[in-house]
């Protein structure tokens, strides 16, 4: 079983740039989208509805914002759509499908920074993650439960390319990496680092301008966390930084049966 992430920063951009076919040869099972930016009504058929595919969105209210949503080869049992806190769920960032007692959240967490880069969205952010903990907790109790996305935080100064001159950025700040470290200390693992500890250079989101990607000048902010019980099941864990068609690349692991 393949599990992917992507935030694919405008799924109607991607689709030009791509995703139909990055869908049909990336081999996964499930595949969480964040930053999809459209409403499924505006989406062509063959990525609304592709076949052998079942879809599911989740749209902000607000147009061309925000968004996340699930394909699965499998039909889930069920799948929730809502944290239950209105100004969370008007953002439509999460997502949790349900396979037996396997659950796949997808998650959008918010930046930081705010309109103006003065750090003003960083309580709402903190706020969700919190809500996302306290959902996904619950979660674990049924079953292995992963948490995949965008978490728009590099833990540690080996997750990103200038840790010096981001420590007063949203994304970097020490609030942000401690509240990353509290999902840690409750007994998530982090697939990625927790196989790849001491491998700097491992990013998934670069700036678009000034040659970052090709420098390889970025940050490691989209992950797959696991429950203990699902982390046990990765047999690997990737990031695939030459997947083109977003200023992210798509994250995953790979299962034993």
């Amino acid at each position: 079983m393949r599990i992917l992430s992507w935030n694919v920063n405008g799924l109607r951009a991607c689709i030009r740039k791509g995703f139909g076919d990055f869908l049909a040869g990336c081999g996964a099972d499930v595949l969480a989208l964040q930053e999809v930016r459209a409403f499924p009504e505006q989406l062509p058929a063959d990525v609304r509805q592709p076949a052998g595919w079942h879809s599911f969105f989740v749209p902000a209210e607000r147009p061309g914002y925000s968004g996340v949503a699930i394909y699965s080869r499998k039909a889930p049992d069920w799948v929730e759509t809502s944290l239950g806190v209105h100004r969370f769920d008007v953002e439509g960032r999460f997502i949790a499908a349900h396979f037996g007692r396997l659950a796949v959240a997808g998650v959008y967490f918010p930046k930081g920074s705010g309109r103006n880069r003065d750090n003003s969205r960083v309580p709402y952010k903190l706020d969700f993650y919190r809500a996302v903990f306290a959902r996904v907790q619950r979660l674990r109790r049924r079953g292995p439960t992963f948490v995949v996305g965008d978490y728009n935080t590099a833990h540690e100064a080996i997750d990103l390319a200038r840790p010096k001159g981001n420590v007063k950025n949203s994304g970097f700040l020490p609030e942000e990496r401690a509240e990353f470290s509290r999902w840690l200390a409750a007994g998530w693992v982090d697939c990625f680092r927790a196989r790849h500890p001491d491998a700097p250079g491992h990013y998934t989101w670069w700036q678009q301008f000034g040659g970052a990607r090709e420098r390889n000048v970025g940050w490691r902010i989209d992950a797959v966390l696991a429950t203990p019980s699902a982390d046990r099941r990765v047999r690997r864990a990737f990031i695939w930084p030459d997947v083109r068609g977003s200023d992210h690349c798509p994250v995953g692991v790979d299962l034993a049966g």
